[in-house]
């Protein structure tokens, strides 16, 4: 029997994907081209230190986030080594930059299965991380942004509107209870752990320490740029986490390319000027995404020496879930893996 196609998105999606983005990316290539001059004056103006400091703040929140996720799959009752996780997190990241906010869930869902991690676990956790970075990252929102940028936060005000919804939704008992009833609708098995208070704290103290530092990256750009601003630290902070919310919520955008850009520099232009904003948002996102690939080729490169070293194509150093050992590269098929998630399209 031959594995059934997955459906391609509808025509109309895929055209609103492209306008959605057209229109951000649009709006920052307009802003860049009507002040070049200042722009080009302003990137040449960076300086190397204010670089290397935004790297090393973007990958320590970059590796906070993979451990927020690590606790709440630690939480489900799948604890295999940092390696193994990291290869299954990192690899599955670059999926967010396709249309869609489901490649990173099945990405990770069938990475996951090498290492004996049951599919509805690494689909949950993939899923819950977003839930937990949305809700952290809006709290932080609400809390600095009134204080450093009032214009921005009335023009932003709506992104609030769910955060209500990420507390109750991140609180054990509503997680658990959504988690079984998702199972029995889809006639899975029960997932095989509860969440507990500890695993999902973990996972929140995780996630407010990587805003902290996606927070820290900008702000190390805009000190790399000679910005002045009262409380530039905090503004940082809460203009990153709210763009990034923003970005979020406009689904259509593959990893919020262009809404989260475009709200950056909104948020930031009262207080900086605009081709500050305008550099250190484009900078920023370069920076992030070579980032993410810088990992994800890390990681490859570390699992196939370990691989090489150890003479057997087989995952090193798993503690598995079931009874079976890691079985290579590629997630096992057939009837006998029943967590598998099947795609179904962006």
């Amino acid at each position: 029997m031959q594995p059934p196609t997955r459906p391609r998105p509808p025509l109309l999606r895929r055209a609103l994907q492209v306008v959605v983005v057209g229109v951000f990316v649009g709006f920052i290539v307009w802003a860049v081209a009507g002040q070049w001059s200042q722009v080009r004056a302003t990137a040449a103006d960076l300086s190397p230190a204010g670089l290397l400091l935004a790297t090393a703040a973007a990958l320590a929140a970059l590796w906070c986030t993979f451990l927020s996720w690590r606790a709440i799959l630690s939480d489900f009752g799948s604890t295999i080594p940092v390696a193994a996780s990291a290869r299954i997190f990192f690899l599955g990241q670059l999926g967010k930059y396709l249309p869609g906010k489901l490649w990173p869930i099945l990405t990770q869902a069938r990475l996951g299965r090498a290492y004996q991690v049951p599919g509805r676990a690494s689909a949950a956790a993939a899923l819950l991380v977003m839930a937990v970075s949305l809700g952290t990252g809006l709290l932080l929102t609400a809390a600095l942004l009134p204080l450093v940028s009032p214009a921005a936060f009335d023009d932003y005000w709506w992104t609030l509107l769910a955060l209500p919804l990420a507390a109750i939704a991140l609180w054990p008992p509503v997680l658990n209870w959504g988690l079984a009833r998702a199972m029995r609708l889809a006639r899975r098995e029960p997932m095989p752990r509860p969440l507990t208070p500890r695993g999902i704290s973990q996972s929140v103290g995780w996630s407010v320490l990587a805003w902290l530092g996606y927070g820290g990256h900008l702000w190390a750009l805009l000190w790399g740029l000679d910005a002045e601003a009262a409380h530039l630290v905090v503004l940082s902070v809460a203009a990153f986490a709210g763009s990034w919310a923003i970005g979020f919520l406009l689904l259509v955008a593959p990893a919020g390319a262009g809404p989260r850009e475009a709200a950056l520099v909104v948020i930031l232009g009262a207080s900086v000027g605009q081709p500050v904003a305008l550099v250190a948002a484009v900078l920023s996102r370069l920076l992030i995404t070579l980032l993410d690939v810088a990992a994800a080729v890390f990681v490859i490169a570390v699992h196939r020496r370990r691989t090489a070293a150890a003479g057997d194509p087989a995952p090193t150093g798993p503690t598995p879930v079931g009874d079976a050992a890691p079985v290579g590269d590629r997630a096992p098929t057939g009837a006998g893996h029943q967590d598998a998630v099947t795609p179904t399209g962006p």
